[in-house]
């Protein structure tokens, strides 16, 4: 899976589409507060970045080098990241270095929110791109709403920083993709957005979304809990939960390692113990926020040194009943792609 570096246009009108019109229907009494989640980009860490470890990265004249995170997935896959920051001028004329971060992640959440309806978003399942249309106000009424609020010059800021910083994912060795987290994007010029920030900007979405939505690879998820846990952590095992977790039930439970959440990038405190006890803190948010019922954890030891542990969650009825809703949408999209003919199951990547 490859992007190219054309910049590309988006589409002069609509396109209507049964992939869209699958991915933008959820099964739920409150559509508000229910978004779709894509596991293979939501997977790729991309937003851990705290302003200390960036102001070391930075030289002295503010630029900084490309970051690379290697990994293993949980499928014992190795995964390499390489996070090219956005150069953002500044005040003064000189230019300065950004990752994103955790507005950007935010912003990202909200934007992948709007996407689902239907007048700010089109997509191309011919050419496999999504293109997502909206305005720094409709994102800053998005994050007010759901207790995150930003301002406008943040928001602005953010978005600059997602369109410039260039992602390069490898995967067992191999480079598969290359993009920035929102391209080709078209936005209002400085005059004009100062003077009307309700003028609306357009960009595409990353391939890995546009590949999902033709192969149902997605899953509908509460996301207002999600915007309401305050740590990263808790966002990004949340998600994992959401992904991974598909048979949740009163009867079950499901374990992950900490080895395994050293992918998400959010574990680089200098002491182990310090990381461990971010987990616990994450792990105590997604009770209080009623995603799991309780948390057991097994020390996996050589000698006295801990070298891993394995957590085990049991779920709430709520994150059952989501799940449960979850499980019956894709059933419900396979069946209707079934009976829509020949034509149309064509039409779905394989």
């Amino acid at each position: 899976m490859e992007d190219t570096a054309v910049v590309k246009k988006p589409p002069k009108k609509a396109i209507k589409s049964i992939q869209y019109d699958l991915f933008s229907s959820f099964i739920t009494n409150e559509e508000q507060n229910i978004s779709n989640t894509v596991d293979i980009w939501e997977s790729i860490p991309k937003y851990f970045f705290t302003p200390r470890q960036v102001e070391k990265l930075r030289t002295s004249t503010g630029h900084a080098d490309p970051y690379k995170w290697e990994y293993t997935n949980q499928e014992g896959s190795a995964c390499k990241i390489k996070i090219q920051p956005a150069l953002i001028e500044q005040e003064d004329g000189g230019y300065k270095a950004f990752f994103p971060s955790i507005t950007e992640e935010l912003v990202e959440e909200a934007l992948k929110k709007i996407f689902t309806g239907q007048q700010y978003a089109c997509f191309d399942p011919k050419d496999t791109e999504s293109w997502v249309r909206f305005t720094l106000k409709m994102i800053h009424k998005e994050l007010k709403e759901r207790g995150r609020s930003r301002s406008i010059p943040e928001i602005k800021h953010a978005i600059e920083v997602m369109s410039s910083c260039i992602l390069t994912f490898h995967f067992n060795g191999k480079e598969v993709w290359k993009g920035s987290i929102l391209q080709d994007l078209v936005t209002v010029g400085r005059e004009e957005y100062q003077a009307d920030t309700n003028a609306h900007h357009i960009a595409r979405l990353p391939l890995f979304i546009s590949h999902a939505i033709n192969s149902l690879e997605y899953r509908q998820f509460n996301y207002q809990r999600l915007m309401q846990c305050n740590e990263q952590l808790s966002r990004w095992i949340y998600k994992r939960l959401i992904n991974r977790y598909r048979q949740a039930n009163s009867m079950n439970s499901y374990h992950f390692m900490y080895s395994e959440l050293k992918a998400s990038g959010l574990l680089q405190q200098s002491r182990e113990r310090d990381n461990r006890q971010k987990v616990i803190s994450a792990l105590k948010e997604l009770i209080k926020e009623n995603v799991i019922v309780n948390y057991e954890t097994d020390q996996r030891k050589e000698g006295r040194k801990i070298i891993d542990v394995k957590y085990t969650v049991r779920s709430t009825p709520e994150f059952v009943a989501e799940q449960k809703a979850s499980n019956k949408r894709k059933r419900d999209s396979e069946l209707h792609i079934f009976n829509s003919g020949e034509e149309i199951r064509k039409s779905f990547l394989k």
